[in-house]
């Protein structure tokens, strides 16, 4: 593709995926470039056909094994801490609470990233994951100080975002334009396959071999081990350092994907949509491990198995909305795969094994379903770019921040209505969230990115400037 300056001549191919990158970023590449890009090389391996690019592969390695060992926890740890005497409600301000950090680091990972460099972010993300992992086991869990687990818990979840979501920028600023979409579906198949579907599985098979206290020392030798393969791996791949151009903030990059929000007020309902959308997963990390032991007379290791089988289903419904997407328009999907099916399956996993107490295959299946349903919003990723194309990575960058919200707002809801609505209210609740979010979806049109005009706007001509930095200002050339 050719770029030419405020007057008319070209000033050349973007060659480098850095510079790509940096101007995909900025939305000053249009949606139409991603179908440019060098001929398939004969000496293709298996690896790039299926959509990994190459470089990166021990990168996805490692964080498949890292969102493995962040995972392990997730489906015991609050009914190990409610068994040791710690209230409910406590467990659930400690989940909120490292929510809230995990959705701050989500947000600043893009930021930090562009102006530091995604490999020495991802290093920063693994020390902090490190070091926090050991206090919180050490100086909170061990001793049962609940101050120091609140302070040790919550800094560790400024940790895995900053790993993942780097690599996630590192991988845009490597990867070739025609492959990006698949890179960046592998990089969600190894978040998701990680957090928590076999961490799960992990934790379901080593509580009865050694424990459930080893189990989250395990999980730290799981992190520790993927990042370092994943950083060792990656040495020598461009798109880990510095992306931004010379003189750019810290501050500004985080302002740039604020202010968006209120210039686009789409990309607003989008990001609640995108909070709705995990916050009962969150959630329920909290409430269903006590519902499906006590209420249902599961062991922890039946239900880490069944937590298993919901998030397989998460993973196949991955693929489902991408296919029925394609088929019936993205906004469809979300509002009835999605929303109104989430809701659904919401009432079915509470009331049906209830129906059937003991049951396994019938949890299953309910279990299934919802995990299912919950992947109907992927769709998200692909629509809020194409409504706002003239800022991609903002609008972009709002679901990144909802994302990162569902990871407190679920347990947040838990922490304040079920101590007076118990378990069923808290339910109805998530209930009417997702049914409210298809409702907000109506507003979202349902875009599609091939009709769409390719404009920029007077804030994006105005980052075109400081990317070309004295070469004019850039627009697409037709």
């Amino acid at each position: 593709m050719q770029y030419f300056d405020s007057e008319g001549d070209p000033i050349g191919e973007v060659k480098h995926a850095t510079q790509r990158a940096r101007l995909f970023g900025k939305g000053i590449l249009a949606a139409s470039d991603s179908k440019k890009s060098s001929p398939i090389r004969s000496n293709e391996t298996f690896i790039d056909r299926i959509g990994i690019p190459r470089p990166l592969l021990w990168g996805f390695i490692g964080l498949l094994i890292l969102m493995i060992g962040d995972g392990v926890e997730l489906g015991y740890l609050a009914p190990y801490l409610e068994g040791k005497g710690i209230d409910g409600a406590k467990v659930a301000l400690l989940f909120t609470v490292y929510g809230v950090a995990v959705a701050i680091a989500s947000w600043m990972s893009g930021a930090l990233s562009n102006i530091y460099g995604a490999r020495k972010v991802m290093w920063a993300g693994i020390v902090i994951w490190a070091v926090f992992q050991v206090a919180f086991l050490v100086f909170g869990v061990s001793t049962l100080n609940y101050p120091m687990m609140l302070l040790t818990y919550g800094l560790r979840g400024f940790g895995y975002p900053l790993f993942a979501y780097s690599f996630l920028v590192w991988i845009a600023a490597a990867t070739p334009s025609k492959k990006l979409g698949m890179a960046v579906g592998w990089f969600w198949f190894a978040y998701a396959a990680g957090l928590p579907t076999l961490g799960s599985l992990v934790a379901s098979i080593s509580i009865p071999l050694i424990g459930t206290l080893p189990t989250l020392w395990l999980a730290l030798a799981m992190v520790v081990i993927g990042a370092v393969l994943g950083l060792i791996g990656l040495r020598g791949v461009q798109g880990g350092e510095r992306l931004a151009p010379k003189g750019e903030k810290p501050l500004a990059s985080l302002l740039d994907s604020v202010t968006i929000m209120w210039e686009e007020p789409l990309s607003t309902i989008g990001g609640v949509v995108r909070t709705i959308n995990t916050s009962s997963q969150y959630a329920f990390f909290i409430v269903l491990p006590g519902f499906f032991m006590q209420t249902i007379g599961f062991s922890l290791s039946t239900w880490l198995q069944l937590l298993t089988i919901i998030f397989c289903g998460n993973l196949v419904g991955n693929l489902l909305s991408g296919i029925i997407g394609n088929k019936v328009g993205y906004r469809a999907t979300i509002i009835w795969m999605g929303a109104l099916g989430t809701a659904a399956t919401i009432l079915l996993i509470y009331y049906v094994p209830q129906l059937y107490p003991g049951n396994f295959l019938v949890a299953s299946l309910v279990g299934f379903a919802y995990g299912v349903t919950l992947a109907g919003f992927v769709p998200l990723s692909a629509l809020m770019p194409t409504v706002i194309p003239h800022n991609k990575a903002g609008a972009l960058s709002v679901l990144s921040l909802g994302a990162g919200a569902s990871t407190w707002v679920g347990p947040a809801i838990v922490a304040i209505f079920l101590g007076s609505l118990g378990l069923e209210g808290v339910m109805w609740i998530f209930t009417g969230l997702y049914v409210a979010s298809a409702a907000m979806m109506l507003m979202i049109p349902d875009a599609d990115p091939n009709k769409l005009p390719q404009k920029v706007s007077q804030k994006q001509q105005k980052g075109s400037n400081k990317t070309a930095e004295g070469q004019g200002k850039l627009v697409t050339g037709h």
